[in-house]
């Protein structure tokens, strides 16, 4: 983990499958052992009750599963029971097939043909004090009951437990916000292998100036993870910023000389996420950097990134932290826009939101508190008009992943200070 950026960093080694199913398989074991027991405790859970379907998977049990498991089965549900006083957290499956050896099977159809009675038979002999289901008004993630399983749950359960029935949300949140030891060591290295790659397309390698379109470098990128066996959460972008153009060009655009490239680049590996945007500049014949112009709009953006670390807070809501890291940028003359969000099991993952790009004063999302170990994408821009573009108004966009430890943010493997610069010459 380092706070400092590496020019052209080299390719980490991608491991093979094998090898990436049990760096999976000891995280999961690790996250079941620790971060369960530790939501369902600090959230006076007494029991969790998550169900998927097959090829309707639901957000928080498909972190659950291990790397053999690549999906559902028919129906599986997984039961965790809290019996208080400091025990062991219970771990049950009411599946047919096994979840790994991580659940302990607790059905069995040739004596309970009924899978929802069967998890009632469970209930009924815990007797626990709340249930805990994954429904949610306000987040995706903790809302995985549907409503035909929700109303075959609830007919199956005895009365008197109907009424005990209460939202998963903070325990869904939670699991997929929270970051082990283990998580935190490997992080870093991902974040390197998506700096790696961006490093690759923003050079000769990928780009030819003159020649090379932006739609022929975001298919680099594809065709090159691809050929590595690591996926994509979303399609990446590649767009140009240059003097007289009223927008960014993106498409069949050819890249020349003098032109500020922009990137929008994310990867999924070991089931983590990145998300990194960074700048290049294409050289005129001559130049050795970026204009003066640009680099000052670089330098904002950073200093953007610094207001908004510094406004960090644990416990404090992503809006208030916004309005305080707008306060700071605005104060040190930057004209910012912040969006920042968290990552992990997803790009745009579970937690608070920190400003959306098309709404500066706060957002509903933005009401959830911000937790201490917790990893984040710091996403935002900065407004800055360029003398070299006869003033006109540029778009400066970073995005970095970082960790945030209850105190500090931490990037997870540095941040872009300087352009990459791409020659106009072979």
């Amino acid at each position: 983990m380092s706070d400092t950026e590496q020019a052209n960093p080299e390719l980490p080694v991608i491991l093979p499958l094998r090898d990436r199913a049990k760096v999976v398989n000891e995280i999961l074991a690790e996250r079941l052992d620790t971060v369960v027991p530790k939501l369902m405790r600090d959230n006076n859970a007494s029991m969790w009750i998550l169900m998927a379907r097959e090829y309707f998977e639901e957000p928080v049990v498909a972190t659950m599963l291990d790397a053999e498991s690549l999906h559902a089965r028919r129906r599986t549900i997984l039961i965790f029971y809290n019996p208080g006083n400091g025990q062991p957290i219970e771990r049950l499956t009411v599946s047919r097939y096994g979840v790994g050896g991580l659940f302990k099977p607790a059905w069995d159809p040739d004596k309970q043909p009924d899978q929802w009675k069967a998890v009632a038979e469970i209930v009924e002999a815990r007797d626990p004090a709340n249930i805990a289901i994954n429904t949610s008004s306000m987040f995706a993630f903790a809302d995985g009951m549907t409503v035909s399983q929700h109303k075959e749950m609830m007919a199956a359960l005895p009365q008197k437990y109907r009424s005990r029935v209460v939202s998963a949300e903070p325990l869904a949140i939670g699991w997929l916000e929270a970051r082990t030891p283990t998580e935190l060591r490997i992080y870093p290295g991902i974040v390197r292998v998506a700096h790696a790659l961006i490093a690759e397309a923003f050079s000769r390698k990928a780009i030819t100036p003159g020649k090379t379109t932006t739609n022929d470098v975001v298919w680099y990128y594809r065709q090159r993870m691809a050929n590595l066996g690591i996926d994509t959460w979303f399609q990446p972008s590649i767009a140009v910023q240059r003097k007289g153009a009223k927008k960014m060009l993106e498409g069949d655009t050819v890249i020349q000389p003098g032109d500020m490239l922009w990137t929008d680049f994310g990867i999924t590996y070991l089931r983590l996420n990145t998300d990194t945007q960074h700048l290049a500049y294409v050289l005129r014949p001559g130049e050795t950097d970026a204009p003066a112009g640009l680099r000052a709009g670089l330098k904002a953006v950073n200093g953007v990134q610094d207001a908004l670390l510094s406004s960090f807070k644990a416990g404090a809501s992503g809006n208030s932290i916004l309005a305080a890291a707008r306060k700071r940028a605005i104060a040190n003359g930057l004209d910012p826009s912040i969006y920042s969000h968290p990552t992990g099991y997803h790009g745009h993952a579970a937690g608070s939101a920190i400003g959306m790009w098309d709404n500066q004063n706060g957002d509903d999302h933005g009401e959830y508190p911000v937790h201490a170990n917790t990893t984040w994408s710091i996403e935002l821009v900065a407004y800055k008009g360029v003398p070299e573009w006869d003033g006109e108004r540029a778009e400066f966009r970073q995005e970095e992943d970082a960790w945030f430890d209850g105190e500090k943010v931490h990037f997870l493997d540095g941040r872009q200070t300087r352009f990459t610069l791409i020659p106009s010459d072979s």
